[in-house]
């Protein structure tokens, strides 16, 4: 198996009939997909989605694919294909569109519905082809080939990718559901065809590489979300992804069934369903919405509050209910399901809301305490299965961790492919199909670019870096007015602290030392306000370690006068 090297450099040419692929997202992650094909100067574009921050990226909204390898080339992409609608396949868009609006998206109804309203709020009026299963389009130099498969948003799409370098097939997020609610199953006759034509490249899902057997069906949960209904005794409030039309529509069926009203909280989830309902992927009984303002008017026993934050994003509506900052207050009673699994790196903010939530009395019910969630990504024993069926002469592992991607790429092994023709990438590292083979031939700039408020980009590893200690040590500032030509201190030092577990009056001890190193340097000729900061910084740092073992930041503001 190939896989990169720290001292890959940037990738030759693309040598004349080759097909180049780069990863610029979700390839070591769960999120920010986004993979861009090559052929003939031209470029394709499959997803371009976000990733969401942990707890080391304080202040950051979202986290996007670096654009800066292709932003000089923007008049060669032919088209963005998004597989399906679910932010980490779809979240980037609008900020690539805003370095060229025109560049065509292709895609299913229910997903091009999401990311035209997404692009609404960007004032962006796309340029759109919208395709279905079984289409077959010409997209500049790329034949695309769009295949059914079924996941946890309806409308997913698999794409084959065809040139004269080969056939590359990009899965999309996938599982293998045998009774899926809307009864789409993923086409596996058809990836049976395209395998029996010669998939030369296939670029596979690889989530639930290392979970054995298959994936349960969404409908199994059914069953439990009705005895959870039938159980509550107060307020039902379900936290979702929102975009997981399938499990909205089976808390939809249940809360009809048990005589209660549903109401659509946080402006994602509103939007969302809304337009699920209108294009006919949501099938809600008469009566059975309602809007939020009307709920004081309702009995607590007839009362379903369907919300996102499933994740315990802290703006989220479910977070901010258990933080007590929302108009909606949890009572002892309420009943609160958490419908999604753990993303991993959210597991502390996850059991932080499980925990706030339990405090006010909610009996809250989860992945680990009941079977609310099944995944929408197909497990080994499915992969086994599909690999079998598609033949695929080269693979490429995506849309995982690293410990994904290496799972992934041993059951490829098992079922045939040849160690030799399985590339182990990560973003950035650049693939080329050349004579039926598929090679690591180089790396592209591919790091985190971070979206804060209105910023993009702005925000780099070093002010994270300073964020992290502001907010784990503190800050000392210490302010000191010295004469600009004899060096001596005129003012000063006036030492405050924010956050830092040091009392004010601690810092007498230490202006001494300030003192002494400022006289001892204007003997020495040093005045230049750099200078003098820097030294300033060393005293103040040294003393705070050798007395509190802490390193907070320390911020020297020197006046000249």
């Amino acid at each position: 198996m190939s896989h990169p090297h720290p001292e890959l450099g940037p990738p030759p040419p693309l040598p004349e009939g080759g097909l180049r692929v780069t990863p610029l997202g979700g390839l070591g992650e769960i999120g920010r997909n986004m993979t861009v094909f090559e052929y003939g100067g031209r470029l394709l574009i499959v997803d371009c989605g976000v990733l969401f921050p942990e707890e080391e990226q304080p202040g950051v909204d979202l986290i996007l694919p670096d654009f800066s390898s292709v932003r000089d080339r923007l008049d060669d992409i032919d088209g963005i294909v998004l597989t399906h609608g679910h932010e980490d396949h779809i979240g980037g868009v609008p900020y690539l569109l805003r370095e060229k609006p025109d560049i065509p998206l292709i895609g299913s109804k229910l997903t091009l519905a999401l990311i035209e309203a997404k692009l609404q709020e960007h004032r962006i009026r796309p340029y759109t082809l919208e395709v279905a299963e079984g289409n077959r389009e010409r997209i500049g130099p790329f034949d695309c080939e769009f295949v059914a498969v079924n996941h946890s948003i309806p409308d997913a799409l698999a794409v084959a990718v065809r040139t004269p370098a080969g056939m590359a097939v990009h899965t999309g997020d996938f599982k293998m559901d045998q009774l899926p609610l809307d009864r789409r199953l993923t086409d596996l006759r058809t990836f049976a065809r395209l395998g029996e034509e010669g998939i030369d490249l296939l670029l596979s899902d690889s989530t639930n590489a290392e979970v054995p057997g298959f994936t349960p069906h969404e409908r199994d949960i059914s069953q439990v979300l009705r005895q959870v209904f039938a159980g509550a005794r107060k307020r039902i409030i379900v936290a979702s992804f929102a975009s997981h039309v399938h499990r909205i529509q089976q808390i939809l069926d249940a809360a009809h069934e048990h005589g209660r009203r549903v109401a659509f909280v946080g402006r994602s989830m509103v939007r969302n369903m809304g337009i699920a309902r209108d294009l006919g992927y949501l099938k809600v009984p008469a009566g059975l919405v309602v809007d939020v303002k009307t709920l004081d008017d309702l009995p607590d026993d007839e009362v379903v509050l369907v919300c996102t934050g499933s994740q315990g994003e802290p703006m989220a509506a479910l977070s901010r209910m258990a933080n007590r900052d929302h108009q909606i207050r949890i009572v002892p009673g309420d009943t609160v399901i958490l419908a999604s699994s753990l993303i991993p790196g959210n597991e502390n903010a996850v059991y932080r809301v499980i925990n706030g939530l339990t405090r006010w009395g909610a009996d809250v019910v989860h992945k680990g305490n009941a079977k609310v969630h099944v995944s929408g990504h197909a497990s080994a024993g499915e992969l086994l299965y599909f690999y079998n069926i598609c033949q695929p002469k080269n693979l490429m592992p995506v849309h995982g961790e690293w410990r994904h991607l290496r799972a992934n790429a041993e059951l490829g092994a098992q079922t045939g492919v040849p160690k030799d023709h399985i590339v182990i990438a990560e973003d950035g590292v650049v693939v080329d199909l050349v004579d039926g083979r598929a090679k690591i031939v180089g790396k592209v700039q591919a790091g985190y670019v971070y979206v804060d408020g209105l910023s993009v980009g702005d925000v780099t590893e070093s002010s994270l870096k300073d964020r992290r200690i502001l907010g784990e040590e503190g800050i000392i500032s210490i302010f000191v007015v010295v004469d600009s030509t004899t060096g001596k201190i005129t003012g000063g030092p006036h030492i405050q602290s924010r956050g830092s577990g040091i009392d004010d009056s601690d810092f007498e001890s230490v202006i001494p030392k300030i003192d002494e190193a400022l006289a001892k340097s204007a003997q020495d000729g040093i005045s230049e306000p750099h200078q003098v900061q820097q030294l300033i910084r060393r005293v103040v740092g040294r003393w705070v370690s050798d007395n509190y073992r802490r390193r907070p930041m320390i911020l020297p503001v020197v006046v000249e006068v």
